[in-house]
């Protein structure tokens, strides 16, 4: 996924700390203390925290609301800074200094960059009353955090102003929930954004956005294109780890085949530093068996996302050199959608576990998503050159902003972006390959054939000679 951002994971999901500096709220001056105790305000996302003794009270607010999410209490120190969690089965927040007294960093372990948050001496106004629950509310708050945080809403062809004069007046005080639901999905769903997504758990309804013209695999097609994989393509059968998301065997052609359906999940409660652990035993193994070989497949054409960090932690396996891996910055304006955050940049450092330094191909797809994309991206800075065959990934890459509206329903959205070191994104668009093959056409299925994969052989067998 690449992941959830509020600061605290929830499911396996980062849940969200951040926040954008509104225009509507009154910020004020910074009041010098190197104390953490006080109120305290992100740059970019949409967060206040208000911290007394052990405890981080977080709120999510917009110019009009302010909705308590979670609490964090600090337990026993970690040398990665200041540790907070929601709970025993949560990951860890660490809080480090920041640039100046007055400012701090937060940071999960399974995101790839940190939060900056700075002192302000008052509680931002609307956090002085109990935001009200009623659908014309509810509404605002949503509309209003599309408005503040989304990354792409130009980009992706919405004009949101034009959505809240077509939406806005179908809301009324005696709007139903069913139908405030439907009304919420539909001035969203012309997005098109497999990150932004509703849920409301009263009504056991849920709505999640989506690129169209892509093809998901059932999860009957994707036991099929294993089964297709394992009898015709490789020499034994594939090993597994991380509950099951990473696997690899040898190809019949000389070469290692690594297949990883996931970035996340990867050991019991989904705790990031246990995941890493297990991902690196799993490298060990893989690389060392495919340093006897000409030539590494990496398939991530079913990788529906997780934690960035992992895809960074594969791609250490494969360089012998650092390099930038992607570069990462947030929305940081409500009234200026290209006003951003100062970048971030993710390093891929060179691992010393087992490595593989020869020819590699990465099978990618319109199921690559999120982590999957980012993988894919923390692999172009590589050398030599990872070609990537398939067709376009998914198109989203920024963690996903979880918010909740005053009556309990859950929602999300993009707010970050990730651009190459060059400064390029590829939201909506997706990366694409660099040799087209189209990905498990119902032909190949009926046919017990992966093309994507013969042509990867073929092109580790041309570089290889």
């Amino acid at each position: 996924m690449t992941a959830v951002k509020t600061l605290v994971v929830a499911g396996g999901y980062l849940i969200g700390v951040g926040l954008i500096l509104l225009s509507g709220l009154e910020l004020c001056r910074a009041v010098p203390n190197k104390s953490l105790e006080g109120y305290w305000l992100s740059d970019g996302y949409g967060d206040f925290a208000d911290v007394k003794g052990d405890r981080i009270q977080v709120y999510e607010i917009t110019s009009m609301s302010c909705i308590e999410s979670h609490a964090l209490m600090r337990k026993p120190g970690d040398s990665r800074g200041d540790r907070f969690v929601v709970d025993e089965d949560s990951d860890p927040v660490f809080v480090t200094p920041g640039p100046t007294d007055d400012s701090r960093w937060f940071h999960i372990a399974d995101a790839a960059s940190s939060v900056l948050f700075n002192r302000t001496q008052f509680r931002p106004k609307p956090c002085e009353s109990k935001t009200p629950n009623d659908p014309e509310t509810n509404f605002e708050v949503f509309w209003r955090t599309f408005a503040a945080h989304h990354g792409f809403l130009k980009y992706r062809g919405m004009d949101w102003q034009a959505a809240y004069k077509t939406y806005r007046p179908r809301v009324t005080a005696t709007t139903k929930p069913e139908d405030l639901f439907d009304i919420l999905s539909a001035m969203i769903e012309p997005l098109h954004d497999a990150h932004t997504y509703i849920r409301a758990e009263d009504l056991k309804r849920s709505f999640h956005g989506k690129r169209p013209g892509t093809w998901e695999l059932t999860d009957e097609e994707t036991r099929k294109t294993v089964e297709i994989i394992q009898k015709n393509y490789l020499e034994g059968p594939l090993r597994t780890w991380c509950n099951g998301h990473v696997r690899y065997a040898r190809l019949k052609q000389n070469a290692g085949y690594l297949r990883i359906d996931a970035f996340w999940g990867y050991a019991p409660g989904n705790h990031f530093d246990d995941g890493a652990r297990a991902l690196d035993e799993a490298l060990d193994e893989a690389m060392k068996d495919a340093q006897q070989l000409r030539g590494l497949v990496i398939d991530v054409r079913r990788n529906g996302g997780g934690s960035d960090p992992y895809g960074v932690q594969v791609a250490g396996r494969l360089t012998d050199k650092p390099y930038i891996a992607f570069v990462k910055r947030a929305r940081d304006a409500a009234d200026d959608p290209d006003r951003w955050t100062a970048p971030q940049p993710t390093t891929v450092r060179v691992s010393d576990r087992p490595r593989f330094l020869k020819q590699v191909v990465e099978l990618i797809g319109p199921d690559t998503v999120s982590a999957g994309e980012t993988f894919s991206m923390a692999l172009m800075g590589r050398q030599p050159h990872i070609t990537r065959i398939g067709e376009n990934t998914q198109g989203v890459y920024s963690d996903v902003l979880t918010r909740h509206l005053p009556n309990g329903w859950r929602f999300g959205l993009p707010n970050e972006v990730f651009l190459t070191e060059g400064g390029k994104h590829f939201e909506a668009t997706g990366v694409p390959p660099d040799i087209r093959v189209p990905v498990f056409p119902k032909h190949d299925l009926e046919q017990e054939r992966d093309t994507a994969l013969e042509k990867a052989l073929e092109v580790l067998s041309k570089d290889y000679h």
